[in-house]
């Protein structure tokens, strides 16, 4: 058997069965290889009450608290630092692709020790007898994972009468009746599955264990889960349990421009149902500091408000992070090396579309703030894909921050009216300049004019993008290639 070359941090799951539980805490101390100090691998049990249905093993049950209680327990683990997560218990692995969703902490299967053990040392049995609850069976646990073996169960009398009440009843193994009555009703279910023709008793209850000695006593071939549990846990190492991908949004820079991204988000993933669609959470900080009037040097500096948004999506465990906000990105570059997962540029990957999508296309016109504008995030940008950026002339900047800014602008809540006039007059001069893409630099300028490949405009076409759309295409595109591949790591297009 292999041991870990470093110590490891391993937590039980108590309380779903107490006896069970301490039974596999008592044979994963005796699993580890011996060691000294510092050496020694660190166990952490914890045990605390929660409400469960009154009888958990009937096949009704539902187990709402008891699912909770498992992913609490869970997430605290997490917490301190553990490596890997034993769950004692054959009903909570029912529910263990729930529970693998929504942590990343690795939970170590007991059917996964089951399969391997029985491989490796019965690799012939083709007849295996099960004991366990009336809700595991009809969960139908040990098919999934015994899918060319053939199961056997106890007749419907022996399981109500002999199992269920052997370890459920008032003077059962769970009311720690570890002798007598309990024993012998677990003994008549396994010679009814031996009679059936079974070569090997496997116990669905960690509870059945504890009275290994007096079945086998009684020449039944029973195996210790708990034991097989154990010595696996400590012969694999943990490896990190993969979840769906989860897009952080930096959010509120500006909030209908938050929105109008989340909207585009969910219309370039490819989903036929609720469940196919991509995990985002979002931080909405509409007291970010205002990007533009501190580029222009009349406004408090947003890199702490930025930078603590992103940290808390951090914390949410997002796997990138999207600002939907061209001026914000003027800031990413003094961020990005204080956080653990990157932030994708959409400065960046507009620029890459244009060379990708319109190759021969060289001249770049800007609509974005002033602050953006003079912030030179763009140009500089542009300037190292080879192309030439054209910004509006004095008069034309002061219409596009009309459009943003002013009474009648999209941040106060308009799209059609004056706000769409004074952007067109920008976007004609220039296009008459020479213009043959146009970039909406400011996220709330796609909700006034949309993203278009061939728009038309002063009698010539041009390719007038959204950066919020490429934004969102990018993020759908990062997903899907983390669904077939390792997690994203470092900065993406910096």
């Amino acid at each position: 058997m292999q041991h870990p070359i470093h110590p490891c941090r391993l937590g039980i799951v108590g309380g779903l069965g107490m006896l069970g539980a301490a039974d596999l805490f008592y044979k994963l101390a005796k699993a580890m290889p011996a060691a000294r100090g510092q050496d020694q691998a660190e166990l952490l049990f914890e045990q605390r009450p929660f409400r469960d249905d009154d009888r958990p093993g009937d096949s009704d049950a539902t187990h709402g608290g008891r699912k909770l209680y498992v992913f609490d327990t869970i997430r605290r683990f997490e917490a301190r630092g553990v490596d890997a997560v034993l769950l004692p218990c054959f009903i909570s692995h029912t529910f263990l692709d729930e529970l693998r969703v929504e942590v990343r902490l690795p939970i170590l299967s007991i059917m996964d020790a089951l399969q391997a053990h029985l491989a490796a040392h019965y690799p012939g049995t083709r007849r295996l007898g099960v004991l366990t609850s009336d809700h595991v069976r009809a969960s139908a646990l040990f098919e999934r994972h015994f899918p060319a073996t053939s199961l056997l169960y106890p007749r419907p009398d022996v399981q109500r009468e002999g199992v269920m009440t052997a370890i459920y009843g008032a003077d059962g193994i769970k009311a720690g009746q570890l002798q007598g009555v309990a024993v012998e009703r677990l003994a008549r279910a396994c010679r009814d599955l031996l009679d059936q023709g079974a070569e090997l008793i496997l116990p669905g209850f960690s509870e059945v264990p504890l009275v290994m000695d007096a079945l086998l006593a009684r020449g039944i071939p029973v195996l210790d889960v708990n034991r097989i549990y154990a010595e696996h846990a400590v012969a694999r190492p943990a490896r990190p349990q993969p979840r769906p991908f989860k897009i952080g949004v930096v959010g509120g820079v500006g909030p209908a421009a938050t929105v109008d991204f989340m909207d585009k988000i969910v219309r370039n993933t490819p989903a036929g149902r609720d469940q196919e669609h991509l995990k985002i959470v979002v931080e909405q900080n509409p007291q970010i500091p205002d990007r533009t009037a501190n580029l222009l040097g009349h406004g408090a500096d947003p890199t702490i408000a930025l930078y603590a948004t992103c940290k808390k999506l951090e914390a949410a465990e997002a796997d990138v992070i999207a600002i939907p906000c061209n001026t914000a990105h003027a800031f990413v570059g003094r961020i990005q090396p204080q956080l653990a997962i990157p932030v994708v540029h959409m400065l960046v990957e507009t620029v890459a579309h244009i060379r990708r999508a319109h190759p021969q296309r060289r001249r770049v016109g800007l609509l974005a703030t002033s602050g953006t504008v003079a912030s030179g995030v763009y140009h500089d940008i542009a300037a190292e894909a080879g192309l030439e950026l054209i910004v509006p002339d004095e008069a034309d900047q002061a219409r596009v921050m009309e459009a943003i800014y002013g009474p009648q602008g999209v941040k106060a809540g308009h799209t059609s009216g004056r706000c769409v006039d004074d952007l067109m007059l920008a976007l004609v001069a220039l296009v008459l300049r020479g213009a043959e893409v146009v970039i909406l630099g400011c996220t709330e300028l796609p909700l006034l004019l949309a993203q278009d490949e061939d728009f038309p405009v002063a009698g010539r076409r041009i390719a007038l993008l959204d950066p919020t759309e490429i934004l969102a295409q990018k993020c759908v595109q990062l997903a899907a290639q983390a669904a077939g591949a390792a997690p994203v790591q470092g900065a993406v297009a910096l």
